[in-house]
């Protein structure tokens, strides 16, 4: 039987808890005997116990009593009736780990009546096939061994970048809604694309592979994102043609409003609750 000290379990098994559970089981960190789950949709609670071999349990309180660490991977919405029902049955050197979006570390310790180790996190949807970027930032009680559990959990889906609290929304603002943009940008493109006279198929083919390529170019290469630009543009040519209507519709600045707006939304959000 494990060790409760290397007892990792997750409050909902949506699609985020899913895709962390297969990371860890992919890098060897976590064996499925040291992980657990429950939900409260008992059938995608019991298939992904079947395809991943964790264990489950019938109810939040028995899982946070099971663990020594918790990822609390629920709606935001249904977040406080969750701290309610588990607060009693948190040790106090239980490591909380929340990916509820827009729900700040105050409220999660109120919630659970007591000063917990605490890391808030807002990872993103390419998580789910193991190319995401999550922002962490930890709490008050949250020690550097507590925050380096979370980077593992999250690095096994990813990359993790480490933030005050106060940057969170706008973290939510530019990776965690971020995918957004860019699939919108991509369905553009696509449609421009069938203007001058391609197929959709052939259309959304180009435009995938470009942007794949594009970013994977970004990553490999030592040169900044200026320069890779650069190097795409002759002057006069038909790339310089093109960023000139970009710059003439002014596409920085739309882009400036719309993560702006986000972030605006995500600090709403936070308020409403």
């Amino acid at each position: 039987m494990a060790s409760k000290a290397k007892r990792l379990g997750f409050i909902g098994a949506g699609n985020m808890a899913g895709a962390l559970i297969r990371g860890l089981l992919q890098s060897g960190l976590y064996g499925p005997r040291e992980l657990a789950a429950s939900d409260a949709d008992s059938d995608r609670l019991a298939a992904l116990a079947g395809e991943t071999g964790i264990r489950t349990h019938p109810g939040n309180p028995a899982l946070v009593e099971d663990c020594t660490a918790v990822v609390l991977a629920v709606k935001p919405q249904v977040l406080p009736d969750v701290l309610a029902e588990v607060r009693d049955h948190a040790a106090p050197d239980l490591l909380v780990v929340s990916i509820a979006a827009g729900i700040p570390l105050s409220l999660i310790r109120g919630g659970l009546g007591k000063d917990l180790p605490l890391v808030r996190v807002m990872p993103n949807t390419p998580a789910l096939i193991g190319r995401g970027m999550s922002a962490l930032a930890p709490g008050g009680r949250a020690t550097d061994e507590h925050l380096a559990v979370a980077r593992a959990v999250f690095e096994a889906v990813g990359e993790t970048l480490v933030v005050e609290e106060s940057m969170m929304n706008a973290v939510t603002a530019v990776s965690g809604s971020g995918p957004g943009y860019v699939f919108r940008i991509m369905e553009a493109l696509v449609e421009a694309g069938e203007g001058v006279g391609f197929e959709r198929e052939a259309a959304v083919r180009l435009v995938i592979q470009m942007v794949l390529g594009a970013a994977h170019l970004a990553v490999e290469s030592d040169r900044s994102l200026a320069e890779l630009r650069e190097m795409v543009t002759s002057p006069g040519g038909t790339t310089a043609a093109g960023l000139a209507v970009m710059d003439d519709r002014n596409l920085e600045e739309i882009l400036t409003a719309a993560v702006r707006a986000a972030r605006d939304r995500a600090v709403e959000l936070g308020r409403a609750r």
